[in-house]
């Protein structure tokens, strides 16, 4: 899609923090996180919905969600599909901490606000943990 954003990041049009990539699904840190490590997992070929996405979803999110265990040392890992905001495919894999600000139910409007550095930072964490 012209004016899909993930296209573009899939592309290599707009710059992400790449934690994850096989052939067919990437996943990268989110720009708004809600915490820190907070990822999202889309596949490279367009689709509008998760369920429409022909490939399973399962390889590419225990991966990564095992990897935000290791590196944040929580087990705490929670997982979620809005798709308002962008009209691609994704799925948001967000590590849970104490005290992390969001009480029992993750607040989408508690964005955490994490420097470039510090982001490039936690994906390397990440990407070690793969």
């Amino acid at each position: 899609m012209e004016n899909c954003i993930f296209c573009k990041i899939i592309q290599g049009k707009i710059p992400c923090q790449k934690v994850y990539e096989d052939d067919t699904f990437l996943s990268f840190l989110d720009i708004r996180p809600t915490n820190k490590g907070h990822c999202l997992v889309i596949p490279k070929k367009h689709y509008r919905w998760v369920w429409d996405v022909p490939n399973n979803y399962a390889q590419p999110c225990n991966t990564v969600a095992a990897a935000l265990k290791k590196a944040f040392d929580t087990d705490y890992v929670i997982s979620f599909v809005m798709g308002e905001e962008v009209h691609h495919a994704h799925i948001h894999l967000v590590p849970r901490f104490p005290d992390d600000g969001h009480g029992a139910l993750i607040d989408l409007k508690n964005i955490k606000s994490i420097s470039t550095e510090e982001m490039q930072k936690i994906a390397e964490k990440i990407r070690k943990n793969i």
